[in-house]
């Protein structure tokens, strides 16, 4: 049994429910990854968006906080902390849909043989398309 097995089928493990972000406008956020993702939203009040493929399912947050400032990706003024990898067939086929949803290419792209394209959502959280193999 590895270290991290459950000890007993008794043994209740956490499910991860949400991937919370912050931003200035949770609103926008929650539509443009609705939109990007083809989730619904779900939840939303002034402060707070959630955004899921379906019921039950693992999902985004979007929650305000004031004074919010963007990561400096790649800088590390104020560091990414995370980011989000979304797989896709054709990064280019994908691309003029993602810009018109409102967000923007990264201007520093550090992959050299093209397998992943870095953008910046409309509150700067930098994320990635990845050419699924």
């Amino acid at each position: 049994m590895s270290e991290h097995a459950p000890r007993s089928a008794a043994t209740v493990r956490p499910v991860l429910d949400l991937v919370v972000l912050d931003c200035p406008d949770p609103r926008r956020l929650g539509d443009f990854y609705g939109a990007l993702l083809g989730f619904e939203v779900v939840d939303a009040d002034d402060d707070w968006v959630t955004v899921r493929p379906g019921e039950g399912a693992t999902g985004l947050a979007f929650q305000r906080v004031e004074g919010y400032a963007a990561p400096s990706w790649p800088g590390q003024e104020r560091p990414q902390q995370f980011h989000l990898d979304l797989d896709v067939p054709d990064i280019d086929a994908v691309e003029p849909d993602v810009l018109e949803l409102g967000a923007r290419v990264a201007e520093v792209q550090p992959s050299e043989a093209g397998s992943f394209r870095v953008y910046l959502d409309p509150a700067g959280h930098p994320f990635c398309l990845c050419r699924a193999d």
